[in-house]
């Protein structure tokens, strides 16, 4: 991490799977299980999604008003590199604790609608996924320390 501080910018849920997720106030991470009221919660390694505000802005010249939650990230951050820390590492965000499981992910089908539209996604590259070790909330705004 850098000298600057890490924050959350957005924390964002979906009821369905395979949908955009949405910006909300708060969310509720539980231990072992993910985020209350979000499709992908349940347990397993992938339990919350997380992507840098600093990977989404690569994007922004072909695409300039991308909204939170476009890329089905959990959280959006801003000054941590995520897709540098290592696997087993643990970041308090808000309330919670959570470990990183896993850098990047392959798309399903042909990608996601920003693959399709214009060719490139970074969330196979550039997001991180983490679990639960400690419950809590976690909102906008909220410090993230390694």
């Amino acid at each position: 991490m850098n000298n600057q501080s890490a924050n959350v910018l957005a924390v964002c849920i979906s009821e369905k799977k395979g949908t955009a997720k949405k910006s909300v106030p708060k969310i509720y991470v539980k231990k072992d299980y993910g985020i209350e009221g979000d499709a992908h919660a349940g347990g397993g390694h992938r339990q919350v999604s997380l992507l840098a505000e600093e990977s989404v802005n690569k994007l922004c010249a072909k695409i300039p008003d991308i909204e939170a939650g476009v890329f089905a990230e959990n959280m959006l951050t801003r000054g941590i590199k995520l897709h540098a820390l290592p696997v087993g590492a643990r970041l308090r965000v808000g309330e919670a604790l959570l470990e990183i499981t896993q850098i990047g992910k392959e798309c399903h089908n042909d990608g996601c609608a920003i693959k399709q539209q214009i060719g490139d996604c970074v969330m196979p590259r550039e997001g991180v996924f983490a679990k639960v070790i400690e419950s809590g909330f976690i909102q906008p705004g909220d410090n993230i320390k390694e």
